[in-house]
């Protein structure tokens, strides 16, 4: 599984310094938002700048890419540090350094090959049919809707996770220019994933260490585990079945009578109640890891194909990962 590591920096700047800084890059800035500039200079050395000119907040933003900075498929946490800090230090003529900034967020993300554009569509009709899951709530976003792409936010772990069909968004997402991600060649048959680490709170929640640059090497080291911890909390491990051959295998498969009653029940809940979380809490049962670890244990995802899905089968997503 290849995965892309972005960071997040950001500094608090005092109203009266900020102009200043601001007039340096004045000729390369260009407007994405309101009152937010972005300047590209270092955009090929995988570092954008945004600055945030609020009226009451003055920050700047840098967006680091670290494949893109070292220009290596795997970089190494000690050189990433010492190419940011040396990068940091000549952008500002020395008036700052990596240590001024605090580690505000991180975006790891992986394209997922499912082989076809048709397939795309079948896996993001079924994802529609998870709902709420422990944790994490459906969330809006602008750019994506119900067959393009899912959405997530931590209830109260500011972690964001997005699942989405590449080619249908290919175009459409300005963050894309921000984040400097490798594009693909061909975008038929991805499915792109991002685990967003939203702010600090979340960072803490990885490591421990008080440097950014500790943070991001910690990071940067954690990102495989940073991701699958979240990816594993909301696209259920298995083959996806209609509801009938998912009921089928598990009266085959799984011979403890009372775990078999109690899956066989979420299977019949979940479409009623359209959430896995809310099928799960109408079970009334403490043991529900238990019954969940039967269906990974037998790769069928709790999760079944609509009735009116012309399909019978999707094999398990994290076998493309």
């Amino acid at each position: 599984m290849h995965l892309h590591s972005i960071f997040e920096l950001i500094l608090s700047i005092d109203s009266d310094k900020f102009p200043k800084i601001f007039d340096q890059v004045y000729n390369t800035f260009e407007c994405v938002d309101e009152n937010q500039y972005a300047d590209y200079a270092l955009a090929s050395k995988g570092i954008t700048v945004l600055y945030q000119d609020n009226q009451y907040k003055k920050k700047i933003k840098m967006i680091v890419n670290p494949f893109r900075l070292l220009d290596s498929d795997s970089p190494d946490p000690d050189k990433l540090i010492r190419k940011l800090e040396k990068r940091i230090r000549v952008y500002f003529n020395s008036k700052y350094q990596l240590d001024d900034f605090e580690l505000s967020g991180m975006t790891i993300t992986t394209d997922i090959d499912v082989r076809s554009s048709e397939r795309v569509s079948d896996y993001m009709k079924v994802l529609q049919r998870i709902g709420k899951v422990k944790g994490f709530s459906p969330s809006r976003d602008n750019w994506l809707d119900d067959d393009t792409g899912i959405c997530y936010y931590g209830n109260s772990n500011d972690i964001a996770f997005k699942l989405y069909d590449l080619e249908a968004l290919h175009g459409e997402e300005p963050s894309d220019d921000f984040f400097n991600i490798e594009q693909p060649e061909d975008y038929g048959g991805l499915l792109r994933a991002e685990v967003r680490l939203m702010k600090p709170k979340a960072i803490r929640g990885y490591t421990k260490k008080s440097s950014i640059s500790k943070q991001i090497a910690d990071l940067h080291d954690d990102r495989q585990k940073i991701f699958l911890e979240t990816f594993l909390r909301i696209v259920p491990f298995g083959d996806f079945y209609k509801k009938g051959k998912a009921e089928e295998i598990i009266r085959v498969k799984v011979g403890d009578a009372t775990i078999r009653r109690r899956m066989l029940r979420l299977v019949e809940l979940i479409p009623d109640k359209k959430s896995l979380l809310l099928a799960q809490k109408a079970m009334n049962y403490r043991r529900i890891d238990k019954v969940m670890k039967a269906f990974f244990d037998i790769e069928v995802a709790p999760i079944t194909i609509s009735k009116r899905h012309d399909i019978r089968k999707l094999d398990n997503l994290y076998n493309y990962l």
